[in-house]
């Protein structure tokens, strides 16, 4: 029986790291064949391709390299012998990553993004079997048509509902409503479905697009400084169900009537957003000013919607229905 063929494409991250004696710390350091080499039997399971795109920690990785990365699937995508792709990534920003292209693409292959929380130079070095879990799902015919997965610890998540929780626990990657499936025996086993997906056909990006975290009592600076800078869109993580700081609310009206998409979401580590409240500064106040709901999405996420969102239109009303339609 023939191998499916799975490509990887390779692009630093802890997974790729070792410590360096010279500083005490770790850095990007092993090549795709050098991790490759420290998963045993993946050779059983499939045969590997690698594609040696870079070597760069997670906060590294800007908008210009999700656009090639995002090309570089799509042309993995439309050959033959192709089962499915594999993006490693630093977990610093790899929610981020699988989000965009997760947003970006509409292919019927499996993609796949994978790290690691320990490098290769401390004992548990969990980058080989979560890089083994990966092929196993992006060789599964159950990972087809589920949008982008995060696959860590065994656990199979996707990428608008992924969030890295904890700063070095395995198991940091998590979702409200829990894995979509988990990695057993070498298998992908399938728990839920997903039923919505959104998809953003563009090939440019609004990077003016910013993301401000409200707290008590909190003053207008920042956001004004954003309007006054020119900010095509305002992402704001609001307390808890959607609500602000009344003294924000002049400045929100000011950035609505200069055609700046504002969007909130909740800083809250789960729930979305609604319009429960409607004091100045509560939710339904501020929708009625025009604000867009952002439902359960974080801020980072938030964030790279709407700047993929600009990229296609400043329409407000296609913005809104992009965000709230089926969320809201």
């Amino acid at each position: 029986m023939k191998k499916p063929k799975v490509a990887i494409i390779f692009t630093g991250g802890t997974i790729s790291m070792t410590i360096d004696e010279k500083i005490g710390a770790a850095i990007p350091s092993l090549s795709g064949n050098q991790i490759l080499s420290m998963v045993t039997n993946i050779d059983k399971l499939a045969d590997i391709e690698t594609i040696e795109y870079c070597e760069i920690p997670g906060p590294h990785v800007n908008f210009d390299m999700l656009f090639e990365i995002k090309n570089m699937v799509l042309e993995l995508a439309e050959r033959e012998d192709i089962s499915g792709i594999i993006i490693t990534h630093g977990t610093d920003t790899l929610e981020e990553t699988a989000y965009f292209l997760d947003l970006a693409l509409c292919i019927k292959k499996s993609v796949v993004v994978v790290g690691a929380m320990r490098n290769s130079s401390e004992l548990g070095y969990d980058g080989s079997s979560n890089l083994a879990a990966a092929v196993c799902t992006a060789i599964s015919p159950n990972a087809v048509g589920k949008g982008v997965l995060v696959v860590l610890n065994n656990e199979v998540n996707t990428a608008r509902e992924v969030t890295k929780t904890n700063t070095m626990s395995l198991n940091t990657f998590q979702s409200s409503y829990g894995p979509i499936g988990i990695i057993d025996t070498n298998e992908f086993i399938i728990h839920r479905n997903i039923t919505v997906r959104d998809f953003i056909e563009t090939k440019k990006k609004k990077k003016n697009v910013v993301l401000i975290k409200s707290c008590m009592d909190m003053g207008t600076d920042i956001l004004d400084f954003c309007i006054d800078k020119g900010s095509r869109g305002i992402v704001i993580e609001a307390m808890g169900r959607g609500n602000l700081p009344p003294d924000l609310v002049p400045s929100i009206k000011r950035a609505i009537s200069k055609n700046i998409a504002v969007v909130i979401v909740s800083r809250c580590h789960s729930g979305r957003v609604m319009s429960s409240y409607g004091y100045p500064g509560g939710g339904k106040n501020l929708r009625d000013l025009g604000v867009i709901f952002g439902g359960e999405l974080s801020g980072e996420k938030a964030r790279i919607k709407l700047m993929l969102a600009l990229g296609v239109t400043d329409d407000m009303s296609f913005i809104r229905d992009l965000f709230e339609k089926n969320y809201i």
